[in-house]
């Protein structure tokens, strides 16, 4: 069952979208801000403050990820690890009715990508070659005592990369997208999305729930 009143994101087209981090920090500074803000399960209420920024251009998706949380975890260092227990970033797409993909990504850009259905054995893991396509540049902000963590996540995408959906062009194509933060194994563990989510327990892998995303010429 689809989500009543489904959200709705459009994202601007940039030919300044290039994999530099100076350049992305830039771009990213001047598209609108969006935020994380539904917690979909009462029994995980933490909700730390995330923010993000998506572009795209004929190459690649870009978003930036802003997070301030409590407790900063990173003990995952390799592609396809489970990232999703460090603290955690998002991005689920899909450019068709079954099919999506996944790419999660630790504070250190770490990641972790799959496609497929919904059904978790049916998903596929992206290799490392294809994962370290993917560009990430990873800040962390030193915090005093008592005080949340600050940090943030540039992640360029190349088109490339969906291959097995054959996307050659995103201009004026419509995608289904939801956007997380999470921390399995954190001190407060937490699920927070941008679309929200209608299940008994946390799931992200519910696309019925996703967003419609706009890519605007």
């Amino acid at each position: 069952m689809k989500i009543k009143n489904m959200k709705t994101l459009d994202v601007s087209f940039s030919d300044e979208l290039d994999p530099d981090k100076d350049l992305l920090k830039k771009l990213a500074e001047q598209l609108p801000t969006h935020k994380l803000d539904c917690v979909s399960w009462v029994d995980f209420p933490y909700k730390p403050n995330v923010t993000f920024n998506i572009a795209y251009s004929e190459e690649a998706i870009f978003v930036r990820f802003d997070v301030q949380e409590s407790v900063l975890r990173i003990n995952n260092y390799e592609s396809n690890q489970p990232v999703y227990e460090d603290s955690c970033v998002e991005f689920f797409i899909s450019f068709s009715d079954q099919h999506y993909y996944n790419l999660e990504f630790n504070a250190i850009g770490i990641g972790l990508v799959g496609y497929g259905t919904n059904d978790k054995t049916q998903r596929q893991r992206l290799s490392s070659e294809r994962i370290h396509q993917i560009k990430t540049f990873s800040n962390i902000s030193k915090n005093g005592r008592g005080e949340d963590v600050k940090w943030s996540l540039m992640i360029y995408i190349p088109i490339e990369l969906f291959k097995e959906e054959s996307v050659s062009s995103l201009k004026g194509r419509k995608a289904m997208a939801n956007f997380y933060k999470c921390g399995d194994m954190l001190p407060e563990p937490h699920y927070i999305s941008w679309s929200p989510i209608q299940a008994d327990e946390p799931n992200f892998h519910l696309p019925e729930y996703f967003g419609q995303v706009n890519f605007n010429f």
